[in-house]
């Protein structure tokens, strides 16, 4: 494992954890370090766990955009404080959130 490009690894630890069997998987920060292409397929992976095998996913991730695609739920941190909590379409649509992670665009 320790020759493969990064986000093959990334691949090989998920997998690694799926062959736990597990019912929830806890992500920290999985799109981290990986380009456009490799962050597209894992959104893509992460959303065929959830429906294929029903497997619940809690994400932490910074890349808000990431986790807007995929998440039913999601809950944003601003400096350790909670700022917006429920479907990503609310939290999208969040003035506070916009400013703190978007930097006023989406």
């Amino acid at each position: 494992v320790g020759m493969l490009p990064y986000g093959i690894k990334k691949r090989v630890e998920l997998g690694r954890a799926l062959a736990m069997q597990p019912s929830l998987l806890l992500l920290d920060e999985p799109a981290a370090g990986l380009n456009q292409e490799e962050t597209e397929a894992l959104a893509r992976y992460l959303l065929d766990i959830k429906e294929e095998m029903g497997i619940t996913q809690i994400l932490i991730e910074h890349e808000l955009r990431f986790v807007l695609e995929l998440a039913d739920r999601v809950a944003v941190l601003d400096f350790g404080q909670k700022i917006a909590d429920g479907p990503p379409a609310e939290v999208r649509a969040d003035p506070a959130v916009t400013e703190a992670y978007l930097g006023g665009a989406l």
